[in-house]
């Protein structure tokens, strides 16, 4: 009987490596997202920062410097993030659907955009990358900012809110969890005597007192650096260093998420990824698609501190994080997601980033960008609008309301001023080895020309090849290929489909509307599982229900079923007893 003991010790021993190698195959990541913000952090080289806890992952980790997003901007940012596609591919690139439509008033004037607030409604076979990570097996979180332009899908997560944290997870299930942080934002620039009359004013003021009262040591405006694409005056000088401020409240932030991990012993079974949704909120960087409001830190923590210290200059595009994160789950790759998988070292690496800005709130625009790892080429639609128009949110900022002034009285550099001429070049191209604030454009320098004829034909590609729904007017796309008429259009609700001829039945949940992700869950039930196939283990009489969702439309109305019990008229498809 010893060949019997050895078959099992054998068959043990192998079961418990492959336990392993699936623990090891499919670890638990973090995906932490702050807000607009460049990198400002000591492990790249600022020496104002006072980032102790980054800089630490950082020497842990890997730090990626050429990583750039999709836009400018959040929302849009976020929508390409989440999906893998750039926004403009998937109707998804104006910031932000829901204020088309919105009129304000502002000290400048009337801010209005025609046309009914909506949701994206991307490609049938478009699906955020949490839910396919649910779908393989994953227990998805995320605290708390979605923004991703097509609404909230009931089924990307599993459990989405401000109070999510570690302690709800499945302990039976490896996790992903996305966590925001705000702190950054634009508006945390805000200061009073600039934004009084900006209607969440008093709103704002008080956050940002009550998250700056905290801070022992505050930043000198005397010792920030001043960008060239801004004017050096004393409050410049103030919003640069409140935005410093807030940064070192960051990252407190960030080692409190990162000691919540070290008690609960995950912090070495986890891939930890640091990131902002776009570069600094300031004039010239947040909304625009120079360096400044693409390029961001990046920071990636292995299990283990596999690769730490190391830095990695490849090009990188939000794009990229999709791919790379459904790989490092085991997930199946849709081949119709933009990025590739940018922790594969040995794969081959990106020639080209590229960027897209759309209309900004109530501001229409349109400009498109590629870049190489030396050079940048923007191709401008609306030629009759300044690259900072009057946008009534960024107007509250006491850097816009310098810009402004100084080139009122004529005191702004020609290199600044052109930011608010009435119009914009056609083209724009810049040697970013030598001009890294994207200041001199060599669209009529002969030295350039091979570079420009390069880039232009690289652009016309890539466009060719993604596609770009802001070819069409915003309202024709809206109400002609999205919401019909204007109005959202509602899923409709699954279907039941049981077979009662088994020992236990078999469910089947049909989609009606193409495109759509179903949810279910035993009736009276707090949350949604995700349907990913036929469910097989419910015993008889249980009475389930279920709803579907179509990404940008209204979801539908929950379907019930008893499964092959004495009541009927619940409108199940049955087969058998």
């Amino acid at each position: 009987m010893n060949w019997i003991r050895l078959l099992f010790a054998v068959v043990a021993l192998a079961m418990s490596c492959n336990a392993l190698a699936d623990a090891v195959a499919r670890p638990n990541i973090v995906l932490m997202v702050v807000e607009d913000l460049g990198p400002r952090i000591g492990a790249y080289g600022d020496p104002l920062a006072r980032t102790p806890n980054l800089d630490r992952l950082a020497a842990e980790g890997v730090r990626f410097t050429n990583v750039f997003t999709t836009s400018g901007v959040c929302a849009p940012s976020r929508a390409a993030l989440i999906t893998g596609m750039h926004q403009q591919a998937i109707g998804a690139q104006h910031m932000r659907t829901a204020s088309f439509g919105r009129q304000r008033e502002g000290a400048l004037g009337t801010f209005s955009t025609p046309g009914p607030a909506y949701e994206a409604v991307p490609p049938t076979f478009v699906k955020a990358f949490p839910e396919r990570l649910r779908a393989a097996g994953y227990f998805t979180m995320n605290n708390a900012k979605t923004d991703y332009q097509f609404g909230e899908p009931f089924t990307i997560w599993d459990r989405s809110g401000d109070a999510v944290s570690l302690a709800d997870r499945d302990p039976n299930k490896p996790f992903f969890f996305m966590l925001s942080h705000f702190g950054t934002h634009e508006s945390g620039m805000f200061r009073r005597g600039f934004a009084d009359g900006f209607e969440l004013s008093e709103r704002i003021f008080a956050l940002n007192d009550a998250r700056l009262a905290g801070l022992q040591e505050h930043t000198d405006p005397a010792r920030v650096a001043v960008p060239a694409y801004l004017p050096d005056t004393p409050e410049v000088r103030k919003d640069i260093a409140q935005h410093y401020d807030n940064i070192a409240i960051m990252d407190r932030w960030v080692g409190e998420r990162l000691e919540e991990l070290r008690v609960a012993g995950l912090l070495d079974d986890t891939v930890l990824i640091w990131t902002t949704d776009h570069g600094d909120g300031l004039p010239c960087a947040k909304r625009s698609i120079y360096d400044s409001g693409l390029r961001v830190p990046f920071i990636v923590r292995l299990p283990n501190r596999g690769r730490a210290g190391t830095v990695d200059a490849r090009l990188v595009s939000f794009v990229d994080l999709a791919p790379t994160l459904l790989a490092l789950a085991g997930a199946p790759i849709p081949g119709h997601l933009h990025g590739q998988d940018f922790l594969q070292e040995a794969a081959p690496r990106r020639r080209y980033v590229y960027a897209a800005r759309d209309r900004l709130d109530e501001l229409p625009d349109r400009s498109r960008a590629v870049r190489d790892s030396r050079f940048k080429y923007i191709r401008n639609y609306l030629l009759e609008r300044p690259l900072l128009g009057p946008l009534y949110f960024r107007e509250n900022l006491a850097t816009m309301a310098e810009l402004r002034r100084l080139y009122r009285e004529q005191a702004l550099a020609p290199a600044l001023a052109r930011y608010l001429e009435p119009s914009r070049p056609a083209e724009e191209l810049y040697d970013l080895a030598e001009d890294p604030d994207e200041m001199r454009n060599r669209i009529d320098d002969p030295a350039y020309r091979d570079e420009l004829r390069r880039l232009r034909r690289e652009l016309d590609r890539w466009l060719n090849e993604v596609g770009d729904m802001s070819a069409q007017p915003e309202e024709y796309m809206v109400t002609r290929l999205m919401w019909p008429g204007g109005e959202q259009p509602v899923t409709t609700a699954p279907v039941f489909a049981v077979d009662c001829s088994g020992p236990t039945p078999s469910v089947e949940l049909r989609a009606a509307t193409p495109g759509s992700s179903v949810g279910w869950r035993h009736a009276g039930a707090p949350f949604w599982s995700l349907y990913s196939g036929p469910l097989g283990a419910e015993p008889r009489g249980a009475r389930l229900e279920a709803k579907a969702i179509r990404y940008g439309y209204r979801e539908s109305e929950v379907a019930a079923a008893s499964l092959c019990g004495d009541v009927g008229g619940d409108g199940n498809r049955r087969r058998g007893g």
